[in-house]
């Protein structure tokens, strides 16, 4: 699936779901993440943006940015409501959202509406974001929950409006599985999903001791990783 370089033609608005990270490596748990999303939200299409140079992690074990590109690629070629873009990697420097948000509203155009989907755990962090209240007014937010983290948190997060306590425990608890709240013009969103095990720090610990990981990832990018010796530093490269 090649990457997104012209405006898709919608007689109705497009429900466009942005899914960013480092995808080092891509793991079945980010595909039900997106899938989870898209269904829970009804929206249109869930779109892969790769990073860079992600400004809030370290490189030391960031496999190169083509890599991680090619890998989202062959894990959702099958998939039509799963695309990709290189918005990010093929912009030199580090990435920021807010420049990613541009871009792609002038790709998708004013009748998109996009989805900002991202973990409970990033979004914490929020306030210190570039150009966060501006980000507010660009896309709806949809923070996504994440194991061993509580949505109560929220309730301390500056720049968020006040999300009553009971309700952010009814989600954190499984009563319900979502809230919406007003945030900047788009809205805020909280959903709660099936916690999912798998972690990629944990996929690349394996690669580097020699163990299988095949229920892990899919099996194309599980070959990528092996033909292209990533995560094996730790072993003797005798996988070909």
């Amino acid at each position: 699936m090649k990457s997104t370089t012209s405006e898709p033609q919608h007689s109705t608005p497009l429900r466009l779901g942005l899914l960013g990270g480092s995808f080092n490596p891509v793991h079945n748990g980010h595909l039900a993440i997106a899938r989870q999303t898209r269904e829970a939200l009804g929206l249109d299409q869930i779109l892969f943006v790769p990073t860079s140079h992600p400004p809030h992690k370290p490189n030391g074990s960031l496999a190169p940015a083509q890599d991680r590109y090619e890998m989202v690629r062959l894990a959702i070629s099958s998939d039509p409501t799963l695309a990709i873009s290189d918005v990010e990697i093929s912009r030199p420097g580090k990435s920021y959202t807010i420049d990613t948000i541009r871009l792609l509203q002038q790709t998708y155009g004013a009748h998109t509406q996009l989805f900002f989907l991202i973990g409970l755990d990033a979004f914490l962090d929020f306030p210190s974001w570039r150009e966060p209240r501006t980000l507010l007014g660009l896309c709806r937010f949809v923070v996504l929950s994440r194991p061993g983290l509580s949505f109560r948190s929220l309730s301390t997060v500056p720049l968020l409006p006040p999300i009553p306590v009971p309700s952010l425990m009814d989600l954190d608890a499984g009563r319900i599985s979502r809230i919406e709240a007003p945030l900047g013009t788009q809205g805020l969103i909280c959903l709660k999903l099936p916690p999912s095990p798998i972690s990629a720090s944990d996929i690349r610990s394996q690669i580097s001791q020699g163990h299988p990981v095949a229920n892990l990832l899919p099996p194309s990018v599980e070959s990528y990783i092996l033909q292209h010796h990533l995560y094996q530093e730790g072993r003797n490269r005798t996988n070909s």
